[in-house]
């Protein structure tokens, strides 16, 4: 008997069947069934359960005759199960990283409850995620299970059956089964939450639930449908009037009616206009009807409408929600008016500092679409401040990033009247981006775009050819290159790049990248303050993990099992994992960093300083590689998707073909490299050699300082410190160099050891952006 059941109702979703069936294969929990019911779709979603049912013997496929609809269809589902729990999920949904073993340990943890609740997150056609609004009812404080009466609020969640996990003796003890139309999750979550006993919340996005851009959900159909929502709660209340030990919910459900009805009523895309007034008066009827005994109704505007209804005057109600409806479209107009009159203020105000002279001694740095301080412009604005501190240097800051700013370090916030004013008259730019379009250029003002890594994926114009990869305005994009003065590289590759796919007239600085400067200075004592900083003990391998982003995948979900892989490589070896900067936090690496397995390291201020912590890096197409180069350490190539990216983003060359270093395609693969020692090996280092001769061009360690001296002092270029030839070049040493590079990572046995992590401190900027691959155009400010 498998743990978990999990029933798939599928109709009309061939889109979107293999994405959800794979959510859930390629959890790193296997003890489950799938009971996936084709209710008759005609679209050949049975043809595809069909084939996965043929390759896993975890999925059992049921074929209805006819189409019976999505209550039905998960009824047939429950017919079948075998599992202790049964969780439901929509067919063109999907399960998050990792979500059935967090759902299993924390059945295990609370005592296998009879309703276990967890979170989910909506995604958007156009890549956007969003949580559930209520997701803080589902903290952990108090007594690991409870009853709803100790958590009442519960009940405010989305009347939804797909986030919870029921105990089957539950089900079967308490009769639940799912009617037929519109609104059917209804009578299920509220008889199933007020009879439970014990009740367990996980705070964890386990779905992800699809927000179609057409089609596919029926809170966006007109129809008489909606009408199916009085047989819903006549099923509830006959429920109540069977338990009458149950009495006490008989309120707080007559609430959760009127609301619902309510809220069908004030949606003008749901009921057909000659259909209202009918529904109106039966919702008034229902009202009368259920109406508890020394009911009260809810505070403010919403108990107008309550006693609106409760008096079946629907022409007075029609004529409330009209003039509701045009007070907030006032409130809206007015709301843009304010905020037109505020832009077109600072416009005004920016236009007469436009007039003013420039400050030849002002230097304006962003990094990043403002997020943080860092990357090549950081460097530049160390460097000048130690040749040139007569400069002032000033950086633009989004609001919500304030807070990670160094100490000591002057910024404006993007937007504000100190923002205009720097933009206006300063006489340097550096950004790794762009700066926005409404930025004007001034004659005299200097702009470098130093870039963000060395581009393996298409850029710039290069992403015509892959419409599927960005949504870009390439005329825009044409319009921000010309502003630039100067164009930053680290390599002749990244030139002819660059030149290419970003035409216009700048002058290319082939200087080498500021940020990487550091990679060949430091010396023995960075290397051990770096490795200190994280908590890495004396004999730890340190791995680097750090993946790029992908368009086609909503946030950060690591393509390694991370907990498994610690355990093979042993107490002696540590991952260091960074997420790219587009995806922010990882609720699932929060949970394995707590467990000691991992550290996460995508809040820490300094990729560079992680570069010299590690021994070796673990990256799939991030530009990490190019950078990481330098330190002629090992590279590990993770490609278990090659073929995907290849072909969604684009690339310049074949990384399983000319790779920097040791290639692994499977996870399998990946852990004998690492456990035989062959990521170091000869063969290893020759590949690496090869990439670094022609990736490391100019990287030297001098790159801040010729472009200082060369666009802020004017200094020409044949002044400059020439570059150091690679062969001549000394990289900051190998943390514990001692030890021979020949020397497998795991022995006869593990040492004994912990090999838990003192996390990055808690003041590090959140999510600060670095150098984990030029995945983004410079030019998408």
């Amino acid at each position: 008997m498998p743990k978990l059941s999990l029933v798939v109702p599928v109709y009309n979703v061939r889109g979107y069947l293999a994405e959800c069936l794979d959510s859930v294969l390629s959890q790193d929990y296997t003890d489950f069934e799938i009971i996936a019911v084709d209710d008759c779709s005609p679209d050949g979603s049975g043809a595809i359960l069909d084939e996965y049912a043929q390759r896993d013997d975890r999925i059992h496929v049921i074929h209805l005759m006819e189409n019976v609809g999505l209550g039905r269809a998960r009824n047939a589902g429950l017919e079948k199960i075998q599992g202790e729990y049964v969780l439901f999920l929509d067919s063109d949904d999907t399960l998050s990283d990792g979500a059935l073993k967090a759902i299993a340990d924390r059945l295990e943890a609370t005592g296998n409850p009879e309703i276990l609740i967890y979170d989910y997150a909506r995604t958007y056609w156009d890549g956007g995620v969003r949580r559930n609004a209520r997701a803080e009812l589902l903290t952990h404080d108090g007594p690991d299970t409870f009853s709803l009466a100790d958590r009442p609020h519960l009940l405010d969640l989305l009347q939804i059956v797909w986030n919870k996990a029921y105990r089957r003796d539950f089900v079967t003890r308490t009769g639940l089964t799912f009617p037929p139309g519109y609104y059917e999750d209804a009578p299920w979550t509220f008889c199933s939450m007020i009879s439970a006993e014990r009740i367990a919340v996980l705070d964890r996005v386990c779905v992800f639930y699809r927000q179609r851009r057409e089609g596919g959900n029926i809170l966006k159909t007109v129809s008489r449908k909606h009408f199916d929502v009085f047989d819903q709660y006549r099923r509830v209340f006959a429920f109540l009037d069977e338990h009458p030990e149950l009495d006490r919910w008989r309120a707080p459900l007559f609430r959760k009616m009127v609301d619902h009805y309510l809220t069908i009523l004030e949606r003008p895309g749901r009921l057909p206009r000659d259909a209202r007034a009918e529904f109106f008066h039966q919702a008034a009827a229902d009202y009368r009807a259920r109406l508890p005994q020394d009911f009260e109704p809810p505070a403010g505007r919403r108990r107008h409408k309550y006693t609106l209804l409760q008096r079946d005057t629907y022409p007075v109600m029609m004529g409330t929600l009209t003039a509701l409806r045009a007070r907030q479209g006032v409130r809206r107009r007015t709301r843009r008016t304010i905020n037109r009159s505020k832009r077109t203020a600072m416009k005004v105000f920016y236009g007469s500092q436009l007039r003013l002279p420039l400050d030849e001694n002002l230097a304006v740095f962003s990094a990043y679409w403002s997020r943080s301080v860092s990357c090549n412009p950081a460097a530049i604005d160390a460097e000048l401040a130690r040749l040139a501190p007569h400069v002032r240097r000033v950086w633009a800051v989004r609001p919500d990033a304030v807070k990670n700013v160094p100490e000591g370090v002057e910024y404006v916030r993007v937007g504000s009247r100190e923002f205009w004013a720097a933009v206006a008259r300063a006489k340097f730019f550096v950004n790794n981006v762009n700066f926005g379009d409404s930025v004007v250029k001034r004659q005299g003002q200097i702009h470098v775009q130093t870039h963000h890594g060395t581009p393996l994926k298409t850029m710039g114009l290069d992403q015509q050819k892959y419409p599927a990869s960005t949504k870009m305005d390439f005329r825009k994009l044409l319009r921000r290159c010309d502003r630039w003065d100067f164009s930053i590289s680290s390599n002749r590759f990244s030139t002819s790049v660059w030149e290419r796919v970003y035409p216009s007239s700048y002058t290319s600085l082939e200087t080498g990248y500021p940020r990487n400067d550091i990679l060949l200075t430091a010396g023995a004592a960075e290397v051990r303050a770096a490795r200190e900083d994280l908590g890495l003990r004396d004999g730890t391998t340190a791995f680097l993990y750090m993946p790029t982003h992908r368009e086609y995948q909503n946030g950060f979900v690591p393509r390694l099992d991370l907990e498994r892989l610690a355990e093979q490589l042993g107490p002696d070896v540590t991952l260091l994992v960074r997420g790219h900067y587009f995806y922010g936090g990882s609720s699932r690496l929060t949970e394995l960093q707590s467990a000691g397995r991992i550290v996460d390291v995508s809040a820490h201020p300094s990729v560079e300083r992680l570069y010299l912590a590690s021994d070796g890096l673990i990256t799939d197409y991030s530009s990490a590689m190019f950078d990481y180069a330098n330190l002629d350490r090992p590279i590990v190539v993770f490609a278990d998707d090659w073929e995907t990216y290849s072909m969604v983003r684009g690339t310049y060359f074949d990384v399983l073909r000319q790779p920097p270093g040791a290639v692994a395609t499977t996870q399998e693969e990946l852990t004998d490299l690492l456990r035989s020692g062959a990521w170091r090996d000869e063969r290893a280092a020759e590949a690496r050699d090869r990439f670094r001769r022609r990736f490391c061009d100019f990287d030297d360690g001098h790159a801040a300082e010729r472009v200082v001296r060369h666009v802020f002092l004017g200094e020409p270029l044949s002044d400059l410190p020439p570059i150091v030839p690679l062969d001549e070049r000394v990289p900051a040493p190998l943390p514990g160099s001692d030890v021979a590079a020949s020397e497998p990572i795991v022995g006869p046995g593990p040492t004994p050891g912990a090999t838990s992590l003192t996390p990055p401190s808690a003041t590090a900027p959140a999510a600060t952006p670095d150098s984990s691959g030029a995945s983004s155009s410079p030019t998408t400010a």
